[in-house]
């Protein structure tokens, strides 16, 4: 227990010179200007004369401290410019986000704006198709009324243009019975004319082939001391002597003629008669003669009739 309490006494001793060292680095004493207190203080302390201090190890434990203690302020100093750093960081991310919010909210009150542009036209759109649609409900209630005033017109004009066609199908109908009396009565008239006309030129050219024999015969009675024709010419001198006298001439017919063919049936009776060339007015004439004269004069003779019974002639107008 001795020999404990002997090492116990240094050992507290030597503690207490490291504690008072480091109270000492700690509050800035530095010992080299000093170092003759302290021999001074070692050697009055009794207790401290059995002790050897490592002198190179109190300087080694001095830096050491030293070291610690730069270590630390360079940590703390370090951990400051971290927090500075991260202050820093954290005031940069808080501007940031109030930039951001800032952004935000312009966008906000822009997107607030255009939600009531949008409204505001939307309201507009819609108020404008109920106005629209008001317009477009009048012109259909309009367009209805036209379009039954324009039946009830149409059906008016039908009405009117059916009742037309049956007034001008009924004249028509008076139009065309009056008609069909009208040539009716016409008809009868002409048959009666006709007949009446048949019977008068029949005894007109009865009595026109009369008085051409006998005129015929007179001129020739009276010419036969001159000229002394032939039964053939003689026949036909007679023939275009009848077709002149039964030719209607007029002003457009002077100085020109018509040939024409005749064939002739013993009797006289005309078969066929057909123009052959010439003025066609002329020729209208000449054919209108013959058909009328319906018989010319022919010869009794067999030999003459031969000769005559199909003849062509030259009908040329006379006038006096």
């Amino acid at each position: 227990m001795a020999g404990k309490s002997d090492l116990t006494v240094p050992m507290s001793i030597s503690a207490g010179i490291h504690i008072g060292f480091i109270i000492i680095l700690a509050l800035g004493i530095s010992f080299d200007d000093k170092p003759k207190v302290m021999q001074t203080a070692a050697a009055s302390a009794p207790a401290l004369k059995a002790i050897v201090i490592d002198q190179q190890k109190v300087n080694d434990r001095v830096e050491q401290l030293k070291k610690q203690k730069q270590d630390v302020a360079q940590q703390e100093k370090a951990r400051q410019a971290e927090l500075e750093r991260k202050a820093l960081e954290a005031r940069r991310e808080r501007e940031r986000e109030q930039e951001k919010i800032k952004t935000l909210e312009i966008q906000r009150k822009q997107k607030e704006q255009e939600t009531q542009k949008a409204n505001d036209a939307a309201k507009a759109a819609q108020a404008k198709q109920v106005l629209e649609k008001e317009r477009a409900d009048k012109a259909e209630v309009v367009r209805k009324q036209k379009e039954q005033e324009q039946k009830a017109a149409e059906d008016a004009a039908k009405k009117a243009a059916e009742k037309r066609k049956q007034e001008e199908a009924a004249a028509k109908k008076a139009q065309e019975e009056r008609q069909r009396a009208e040539d009716e009565r016409k008809r009868k008239e002409d048959a009666e004319r006709k007949r009446k006309a048949e019977a008068d030129n029949k005894a007109r050219q009865e009595r026109e082939m009369a008085e051409a024999m006998a005129a015929e015969q007179d001129s020739l009675s009276k010419t036969r001391n001159r000229q002394v024709l032939s039964e053939v010419d003689k026949y036909k001198a007679m023939i275009i002597a009848t077709i002149q006298r039964n030719l209607v001439v007029d002003e457009s017919m002077r100085g020109k003629s018509c040939r024409v063919f005749i064939r002739l049936a013993a009797d006289g009776f005309v078969t066929t008669s057909q123009t052959l060339d010439g003025d066609q007015v002329v020729c209208r004439a000449a054919k209108a003669s013959i058909n009328k004269a319906g018989r010319l004069p022919v010869s009794p003779e067999p030999a003459v009739y031969q000769q005559l019974k199909e003849i062509n002639l030259t009908v040329s107008p006379e006038f006096n």
